[in-house]
């Protein structure tokens, strides 16, 4: 899948069902989040960026190389 250089918006992987199955397979409380609409604008970029710290960093490059191969 083209990431756009990870300028993707978050609304744009989560409307393709083969990213939204990443994300429900990795994150499954991700997409019960109450503000997961909200976030539809944000790029993945953004959103890699508020993950780190949060998340171990080996999960979320896991994650990206998983949808580039998509």
């Amino acid at each position: 899948m083209n990431l756009k250089n990870n300028r993707i918006t978050l609304g744009e992987l989560l409307d393709n069902p083969a990213s939204r199955a990443v994300f429900q397979r990795r994150f499954p409380t991700l997409l019960k989040h109450p503000l997961v609409e909200l976030a539809r604008k944000a790029t993945l970029e953004q959103a890699v960026a508020f993950s780190r710290g949060r998340l171990p960093l080996n999960e979320i490059n896991e994650t990206l190389a998983e949808l580039r191969r998509i």
